[in-house]
């Protein structure tokens, strides 16, 4: 993809000068409680909701309201998934996922966990839910205007309410089943070999806990995490490609941009191929003004800026889940061994309603620790998760609501408290200021380190939590600019008994964006536009350097090659049929027989570093990537492209449904360059896109409308809107779109313009 800078800055300019639509105008009353004041809502050429409120919650009532207006079906469908209700509507198969999703509810005070809460941002957070709860009255009040899913499927959306919000908490079983591979492993007496797949980053010697029966472990021990995907929809990400999903951000300070004003940068990187994961909205109210992307179903703006700051986001690693191994008593399977004594698990009945059946009973398990995941009195054995989203006090809810409220640097710390998920958090304000604060919540272990499962007798409890205080931050750093890619970026002097997770990612993406950063003393715009479409391939770079020398056409197209993978690159093409063909005859080479059902991948940087010893395995590897090459492609090498084997293809994650698949067409057409390790990361799934950026966003901190974004493929998931898929284009060839903010900006571009009125009494 090569791209000159001023396309990748504004898009087309007929795109970015065209007249403004002519203006349509609507007046709506909503029903319900929640709204104390009339709001417009003005909607803008891209599909980007300005929310203009006289209150604070009312503009979070405003954008519950156009989340569920453009995205209905998709929260609909993600909060009946989270509160265990599926099976109502889709029927018995569905049953054992609503109780998983049961069992990893929030179990303790819920009155107690919303008193932790400030008022003034549960107030947000029940507008934010009536305001989704005022769009369904009104669809379900004239049904013309529900989402075509609900008619083809002959359901209709579930209420919300604030309390939900707090109970489901999208907990996971987090790294268990790494734990689970690495115990099989020791018990073949190959745990080192973990180190292929998944070298430690920091640097750690692996080792079984005291206490664990290592050849005990199985994949039964993973109990409800192994139902897998749900029945309609499961997307298997490329092994190879799985260990480098993350995002990246970077934020450079006012000495080294090219206006004297600091720029944020960020695109993370998510999903790619059903629904949006992100939805672009604007709140206005005195004393807020904050626009950027938000989770669809979850209240506030996750990465953008106010009028005072910006700010973005990229995961950053915490250990937070731990796999306990449980001894049940031989003449009362529900009890466990447990410091000293026998405990009872805390059990909880429920019914699951089931679509034309009969509901169906459930009995849910907990021990000290956690959700029981497996239950088998045959063995006297049991295994019981422990999580920090179960813990009390570390609901997430709230978090965006926090970030979103607060002024500066300092108060944003307030904020953090709220926010227990692990994150590098980038910031840039007005002033010229820039920072990043890891924030999440770590878990403080009596014993171990969390990268095997543990015995439950009390050993290996945890002890409490810290949280973003005991993580590492920098304001105003000397070098002028902060980058994050999910590298490893604890300190070099971190405490070694405070590391918080040894599961950093390859570090190719970062240090590309540190090579391109370092060497621009006046970034701009247009530079963090190109950098984040960056194909630059690190891994690549180092595999050319390590051609045999003798000629052979695999080998000699690839030496004559830049390492961009580009879509129209045919050296790119054949550089990732090689590197599959590398990875399965490594895995071959290196990893004893008994243990590939175990390891599948090597890690890049193991991979590479084999290489260099192995001359022969490459020249076998470049032959066979010819010939595969030649079929797969054609046998015309220069007509050969990436991009035919990287296509853009987004379907309804329903579309197994043929009624769903003919009222949504597959959004598609569209080629992508880039893999996971270059800084336009496009995860590979067979020969489409599977995960990248689809939001990004440039940032101009103070010249706001400045600012550029794109939302992959729409702002709306309904296929009769002009939003549907007008970001799909734009986002495949690079082209940023403008993020208005000022409300002179706004209202010379407003298409529509909505006044919802609060009910009469």
């Amino acid at each position: 993809m090569k791209l000159s800078r001023r396309s990748l800055l504004l898009g087309s300019a007929a795109t970015f000068l065209s007249p403004a639509a002519p203006l349509l105008a609507r007046q709506r009353q909503v029903g319900g409680a929640g709204l104390s004041a009339s709001i417009e809502i003005l909607d803008d050429p891209y599909g980007v909701p300005h929310i203009r409120a006289r209150s604070i919650p009312d503009a979070y009532f405003g954008q519950g309201y156009v989340v569920a207006r453009d995205r209905l079906f998709q929260i609909d469908l993600a909060q009946r998934r989270e509160m265990g209700r599926l099976a109502e509507v889709f029927g018995a198969e569905f049953a054992a996922h609503d109780a998983a999703a049961r069992l990893f509810h929030y179990h303790g005070d819920v009155h107690a966990e919303l008193a932790r809460v400030p008022a003034r941002y549960l107030d947000c957070a029940r507008a934010y839910v009536a305001g989704v709860n005022a769009r369904i009255d009104e669809v379900v009040a004239n049904p013309a205007l529900l989402p075509l899913e609900y008619r083809i499927l002959g359901i209709r959306p579930m209420r919300w309410a604030l309390r939900d919000l707090v109970v489901a908490r999208g907990a996971s079983g987090g790294n268990s089943g790494d734990e689970v591979r690495r115990a099989r492993l020791a018990a073949m007496g190959l745990l080192e070999v973990d180190e292929i797949a998944a070298p430690l980053h920091p640097a750690w010697k692996l080792s079984v806990p005291e206490g664990l029966d290592a050849a005990a472990v199985s994949d039964a021990d993973l109990g409800v995490l192994r139902l897998g995907g749900l029945p309609y929809a499961s997307m298997t990400p490329d092994p190879v490609e799985r260990a480098n999903a993350g995002s990246n951000a970077w934020t450079v300070g006012p000495d080294r941009t090219a206006t004297g004003r600091p720029i944020l940068a960020n695109d993370p990187h998510l999903g790619i191929g059903g629904f949006g994961p992100r939805h672009v909205a604007h709140l206005t109210a005195p004393g807020l003004d904050v626009i950027g992307a938000g989770a669809p179903g979850l209240p506030g703006i996750m990465q953008g800026h106010t009028d005072r700051f910006a700010f973005g986001r990229t995961n950053f690693h915490i250990d937070q889940e731990d796999l306990f191994v449980l001894v049940l008593n031989a003449e009362d399977h529900e009890r466990y061994w447990h410091d000293g004594g026998w405990k009872r698990f805390e059990t909880v009945e429920t019914l699951i309603p089931v679509k034309g059946a009969a509901a169906k009973a459930v009995t849910l398990r907990y021990s000290v620790h956690g959700p029981v995941l497996s239950h088998d009195p045959a063995r006297r054995r049991a295994t019981a998760l422990a999580s920090i989203e179960l813990q009390p006090g570390a609901s997430g809810a709230f978090a965006m609501i926090a970030i979103n409220l607060a002024r500066d640097w300092e108060s944003l710390r307030a904020a953090f408290a709220f926010h227990p998920s692990p994150t590098n958090f980038h910031y840039a304000d007005v002033e010229g200021n820039h920072g990043w604060q890891v924030i999440g919540f770590t878990p403080v272990r009596r014993k171990g380190d969390g990268l095997l499962p543990v015995p439950g007798d009390g050993r290996y409890d945890w002890t409490g939590m810290r949280d973003f205080r005991a993580l590492p931050s920098e304001f105003n750093p000397a070098k002028g600019w902060f980058a994050s890619a999910n590298q490893n970026n604890l300190p070099a002097d971190w405490p070694r008994d405070r590391i918080p997770a040894f599961s950093f990612r390859e570090p190719y993406r970062y240090e590309r964006i540190a090579e391109v950063l370092a060497g621009q003393p006046k970034h701009n715009l247009a530079d963090s536009v190109a950098l984040q479409h960056d194909t630059m391939s690190a891994p690549a770079r180092q595999l050319i350097a390590l051609l045999p020398g003798q000629a052979g056409p695999a080998a000699e197209m690839l030496r004559g090659w830049d390492g961009r993978i580009d879509a129209a690159s045919g050296a790119a093409a054949l550089f990732e049929i090689l590197w599959r063909e590398l990875n399965g005859r490594m895995v071959e080479a290196i990893v004893p027989a008994r243990a590939r059902g175990l390891i599948d991948s090597v890690a890049p940087s193991v991979l590479l570093e084999r290489l260099a010893s192995n001359p022969a395995l490459l020249e076998r590897a470049l032959a066979t990537a010819w010939n595969s090459a030649l079929t797969k492609l054609g046998p015309d090498p220069a007509a050969w492209r990436w991009g035919a084997q990287h296509r853009v293809r987004l379907m309804h994650p329903l579309s197994s449904v043929p009624a769903i698949a003919a009222a949504f067409p597959a959004i598609e057409g569209e080629e992508s360059g880039g893999d996971s390790y270059t800084v336009m990361a496009r995860g590979i799934r067979g020969a489409q896109v599977g995960s990248g950026a689809s939001y990004l966003q440039v940032i101009d901190v103070g010249g706001w409308d400045n600012s550029l974004m794109l939302n992959l493929p729409g702002q709306s998931n309904d296929p009769r809107s002009r939003h549907y898929r007008d970001h799909y284009g734009p986002w495949s060839r690079g082209q940023m779109l403008p993020m208005l903010f000022s409300k002179a900006a706004v209202d010379a571009r407003v298409v529509t313009r909505t006044t919802l009125n609060p009910a009469r009494e």
